[in-house]
């Protein structure tokens, strides 16, 4: 069971990826650093911008009072920001549209590719002063260790030249994405390791399942016990750290998650029948019965890994050097409301089947054999 749920992990994380210290809450210096406007104005260059981060960090960086260039293909939501200077390119194939151009800051949320981060890093070498690479925790080689850090040592591939992304080679291949960019840029990057990116205009559903499953109330099946820890971002605040290292011209490497050991699954579940004022009623269901049913974590049942051996850690990775370097932590009861609220604002086509967990009949079926005892 251990290695087919760590080899299902693996491929999960890529799926997602591709589509205050004391707390959760929400220092009083945060809300005075949000409402005011930078003392220099910036030119940001990002690579991407238009999908699920990108327009959360475009948006607080114009509230700061930035000026923004986006170089993407042109695909994602080309309807979004028309007053802003667009150039259109294909990265895989080239940068030639950003030569000779000048910034303050390059942001790459699009990379994954070691080649094709260090073509851009060594292409605006001399043209911005900092480069902010947006990695993963997926880089790390295991999550057997509470408490993984910067420091922790990252997943590596023997062929380093392969640009094939699987569930084996993305951590490996960010992590060289990283290097990558380093080397071309040598103390002047930035690369920021996101946990469970979660929040209005994520398309993955991998956070957004569980406020909407509990809304619908009733009975709901939950994995484990209860009080496996839990940590995920919210896509608003890893974009306010982003740019915040961009106007304090941070380097180095930091782990952007919420800090760790202070959630469990069952808070979170408890936080989101509070928010939504639903009638859910939780039935815990352990692992082991879980893997039995073929209901796998991580997609069947979102944000959870069961704390075992291989993924003891999982749910605890330290994002000290991060908080004190800036990064805050809204309240989890705002993430649910303004997830459920931006929900609801979707189209029905988009809201007819969650792309994370169970639909409401697998479920029922999963409740009726743990009630009948396995």
């Amino acid at each position: 069971m251990s290695l087919n749920r760590r080899d299902f992990m693996k491929h999960a994380l890529v799926g997602g990826a591709l589509a205050g210290l004391g707390g959760l809450g929400v220092p009083a210096s945060q809300a005075a650093f949000t409402n005011l406007k930078s003392d220099k104005k910036l030119k940001i260059l990002i690579l991407g911008g238009t999908a699920f981060l990108g327009p959360h960090t475009v948006k607080y960086a114009l509230s700061r009072g930035h000026e923004i260039t986006l170089f993407n293909r042109g695909r994602t939501n080309p309807h979004l920001f028309p007053d802003l200077e667009k150039i259109k390119g294909d990265r895989s194939e080239g940068h030639q549209a950003l030569a000779g151009r000048d910034w303050d800051v390059v942001i790459d949320n699009s990379g994954y590719v070691p080649r094709v981060v260090g073509d851009s890093a060594k292409l605006l070498k001399g043209h911005c002063r900092q480069y902010i690479f947006i990695s993963s925790i997926s880089v790390y080689s295991e999550f057997k260790t509470i408490g993984i850090d910067e420091d922790s040592p990252v997943g590596t591939i023997e062929d380093e030249t392969t640009e094939q992304i699987t569930g084996v080679t993305y951590g490996p291949l960010k992590a060289l994405c990283e290097q990558a960019a380093e080397k071309a840029m040598p103390g002047d990057v930035c690369n920021i390791r996101p946990g469970l990116i979660v929040g209005p205009m994520d398309r993955s559903d991998r956070f957004t399942y569980w406020p909407v499953r509990v809304k619908r109330g009733g009975e709901v099946l939950a994995p484990g016990d209860g009080k496996t820890k839990v940590q995920m971002i919210d896509v608003r605040d890893l974009a306010e750290f982003i740019i915040r290292c961009a106007e304090r011209n941070t380097t180095g490497v930091y782990n952007a998650d919420s800090p760790a050991g202070e959630m469990t699954m069952g808070e979170m579940l408890e936080k989101c029948r509070r928010v939504s004022a639903s009638d859910a009623r939780f039935t815990w269901a352990d692992a082991e019965f879980l893997a039995e049913q073929e209901v796998a974590p991580w997609s069947d049942m979102p944000v959870w890994m069961p704390d075992d051996d291989d993924y003891a850690g999982f749910g605890q990775v330290s994002s000290r050097r991060a908080l004190k370097k800036g990064l805050t932590c809204r309240p989890i009861t705002e993430t649910i409301r303004d997830t459920l609220d931006w929900w609801d604002g979707q189209p029905e086509e988009r809201t007819a089947k969650l792309r994370s967990g169970l639909d409401p009949e697998r479920e029922a079926e999963v409740l009726k054999v743990w009630h009948a005892g396995g």
